[in-house]
């Protein structure tokens, strides 16, 4: 047990724990800035905030005791992994109300708030949930962290369509990250559905590097065009501008992609 608690980083298990930390906590921020562009105006948007606030610190007391008392590292984990999945569902679903639901057209989808957005703490939920039900040295474990990083690409083509569905592409480079989220969802479906040789793992790493350089590419451009926006307050930029987190979602996913190629 001791020598096992010493090797801790040499474990796949705990860099996804890792990974689920910081995400969440992450997700304080954005949360913040997207709900900020109607001021909290009803009360349950407080709830993923308060949420991303919370959970990280009961993962981390839930990573502390994962060696000497792994009953409490599963509850938590289980307890924060289907409140993320809750949240982010009924997210989704209050999301689409704003608009979706009264007029059921792909036009009220568009202009509804991103539906999409909230499916990040289902991910991060069921990746939780998994984390803990599947055996870390099997191929399956892989396979499962595959499959959820190929649900974010899903996730990310449909949030990225209709974003910049808002403007009517009025740049051609907003086509980039939709096309690059479908190159990705193509080539990390075939390692779940075949057998796929080494060249075929290096190829989709190196993919995912490309991802994550379109991601950081896309951060630059809308964090560029909010500072150079019509307000003299660069925070109100920020909030009423291009949400300049959501590129950050390529990177995020290579991180996880390569987690499961590993």
């Amino acid at each position: 047990m001791a020598a096992a608690s010493e090797r801790w980083w040499m474990r796949p298990q705990m860099w996804v724990e890792a990974f689920v930390i910081l995400n969440v906590g992450f997700l304080t921020f954005d949360i913040y800035l997207a709900h900020s562009v109607n001021q909290f105006r009803n009360e349950a948007e407080y709830i993923p905030l308060i949420f991303s606030a919370t959970a990280p610190i009961l993962l981390i007391v839930a990573l502390a005791a994962r060696f000497r008392w792994p009953a409490v590292w599963k509850d938590l984990g289980y307890l924060v992994g289907w409140l993320a999945v809750l949240v982010g569902l009924t997210g989704v679903i209050l999301h689409l109300q704003s608009h979706f639901f009264y007029e059921r057209t792909l036009r009220s989808l568009t202009y509804s708030a991103p539906f999409a957005a909230p499916l990040a703490y289902t991910g991060l939920g069921f990746l939780l949930i998994m984390n803990r039900m599947v055996d870390s040295e099997t191929i399956e474990w892989a396979q499962w962290v595959l499959l959820l990083t190929l649900g974010g690409f899903v996730g990310n083509f449909i949030f990225s369509l209709a974003d910049h569905a808002g403007n009517g592409f009025f740049n051609p480079l907003e086509w980039v990250p939709v096309v690059a989220s479908a190159i990705a969802v193509g080539f990390l479906a075939v390692p779940l559905m075949m057998r796929v040789s080494r060249q075929y793992v290096d190829l989709c790493a190196a993919l995912l590097l490309l991802e994550a350089g379109v991601g950081l590419w896309g951060f630059i451009l809308h964090a560029s065009g909010n500072l150079r926006g019509p307000s003299v307050h660069a925070f109100d930029n920020f909030i009423y501008g291009a949400p300049p987190m959501a590129p950050l979602l390529f990177p995020n996913l290579m991180v996880l992609g390569i987690i499961a190629l590993w």
